[in-house]
């Protein structure tokens, strides 16, 4: 993820050997994103000339690389009403919706003539200045931080286009910028494979707990251990299964969780009712179950407010599962150390009203989060169900297998939760460096300036100058239907033409 700190762009802080009445380094400028920026056109997706087109959306944004990897080839008949704007390679998109989640990234050549949603600012360099400073210095946290400030709404946080483009940000004359960005190229290069390394570091440690809860639900983890009775104690012919999706232990038994455990989904009061928020009730939300324990709640609720609390308020022991949320919240579990209700998006498990251990069916559910994100179904957001989640195939081994298990699951857990520190502490400086580099490249520290280079200032005001003397056109202009389509660009399709000068400043 791109950061910054300090005053960042835009801000008072200094760099470089002298700085003008204004704070900035001598030479340096400043200006508006509106008015460094050119036009963009406005297209229909009929209008590109071709059947499908990559559509660009803000789901379509990493925020940690900063690039486009889920565009979906999309047909022009089936076009979604926001997929309206052109892009061109080097244009830099930058999410208006939410923005402090980063959805901004570099357009490759390759997406050269594909469609953005109007959900996205883009940003295309005019000539004072560079394209990939124009990246750089939007990506900066500090840029970020100016834009949170003007958002509006709560459900919908989102800013206007033109609060974005009215950003003064501090521009350095055009021979710096291009010396400042072949030396952040340069040095982004270095930390980004840091931070990739990292990254494979902490995925091979998700990969090696999948690989031992995998041995773990197979038997071949942990001694079987007999001293409490076999699994037939715990699951009795009456609602075992005769076999399973796999080759289990023989005094091992498959049951579905339904037939084991009484399963109950929960309910949210009326949020229009005061008197049911702040009570002795600890609450659960599906965001709040995230493979941990929990022992406290982001917020409680009052008795009066549950209907049957006795089937409702779940006592410690209890395993949870979220069937609904966004990006990783659904499938997750997570075990109850408080008794607490819940909401309607979780599942709650009564294992502590069994001999079987919570432990063991909460790394269950971890070993199988995948496949039960596969299992989940239902429109724009895929869902899990109760009925889903009774009819979980469960192996069941004798109980004292289960404590050997849980034990040499907790014992690896623990030797990864050093792994995870680590990279989790390397992150942590990979995320300083980027930000001393990023703050000493927009305060003019990165690069010496140099007396020969023309100022910004005289870029800026001869571009000015321009713009007086002519008629100010408007930023966005949509491409003529009637107007022959461009030469085809680098991917072979023909573009339809648009306005591409350079807005004058």
């Amino acid at each position: 993820m791109t950061t910054d700190s300090g005053a960042g762009p835009g801000g008072s802080g200094s760099g470089g050997d002298a700085t003008d009445a204004g704070g900035l380094p001598v030479g340096w400028g400043r200006a508006t994103l509106g008015e460094l920026c050119q036009p963009i056109e406005k297209v229909l997706p009929t209008e590109l000339g071709r059947s499908t087109f990559q559509y660009v959306d803000i789901g379509s944004i990493d925020p940690s690389a900063l690039s486009v990897v889920g565009a979906v080839e999309t047909e022009v008949d089936a076009a979604p009403s926001r997929a309206r704007q052109l892009l061109r390679h080097g244009d830099t998109v930058f999410s208006t919706v939410r923005p402090y989640l980063r959805k901004i990234a570099w357009i490759p050549e390759e997406f050269d003539g594909e469609i953005a949603s109007t959900g996205f600012c883009v940003l295309r360099a005019g000539e004072a200045i560079d394209r990939r400073f124009l990246f750089h210095l939007v990506s900066s946290s500090g840029f970020i931080a100016r834009v949170v400030e003007k958002q509006r709404g709560v459900s919908y946080p989102a800013v206007r286009e033109r609060d974005v483009l009215e950003i003064a940000v501090p521009v350095p004359p055009l021979a710096e910028q291009h010396r400042i960005v072949a030396k952040l190229d340069e040095q982004l290069v270095f930390i980004g494979a840091g931070e990739g390394a990292l990254g494979v570091a902490d995925a091979k440690g998700g990969h090696f707990l999948q690989a031992v809860l995998h041995d773990a639900l197979r038997g071949k983890l942990a001694p079987e251990d007999l001293s409490e009775g076999d699994a037939q104690v715990l699951v009795p012919d009456s609602v075992a299964l005769d076999g399973g999706p796999w080759d289990i232990p023989d005094g091992w038994r498959w049951a579905t969780i339904g037939k084991l455990f009484k399963v109950a989904v929960g309910s949210t009061p009326s949020r229009g009712n005061s008197a049911y928020w702040g009570g002795d009730v600890p609450w659960v939300s599906s965001g709040e179950v995230s493979f941990a324990r929990i022992s406290s709640t982001r917020e409680s609720i009052t008795v009066d407010s549950i209907t049957s609390p006795e089937a409702r308020i779940h006592p410690p022991g209890t395993v949870m599962i979220a069937m609904i949320g966004e990006g990783r919240t659904r499938g997750q579990a997570a075990i109850l150390d408080i008794p607490a209700a819940h909401n309607q998006n979780c599942a709650s498990i009564r294992v502590s009203e069994t001999a079987i251990l919570p432990e063991f069916v909460y790394y269950f559910l971890m070993a199988r989060y995948e496949e039960t994100r596969r299992e989940a179904s239902g429109g724009n957001q895929p869902a899990l169900n109760k009925w889903k989640v009774q009819n979980l195939e469960i192996p069941i081994p004798p109980l004292g297998t289960q404590r050997n298990i849980v034990a040499r699951v907790q014992e690896l857990e623990e030797d990864l939760r050093g792994l995870r520190e680590a990279v989790t502490d390397g992150w942590a400086r990979a995320s300083k460096l980027r930000n001393a580099l990023l703050h000493a490249a927009f305060t003019g520290a990165l690069m010496p300036q140099d007396a020969d280079d023309e100022p910004a200032s005289v870029l800026l005001d001869r571009i000015r100058a321009q713009r007086s003397a002519e008629v100010r056109p408007s930023r966005r202009k949509r491409a003529s239907r009637t107007t022959a389509p461009a030469a085809p660009q680098s991917s072979g399709r023909p573009i339809p033409s648009g306005t591409q000068e350079a807005l004058p400043l």
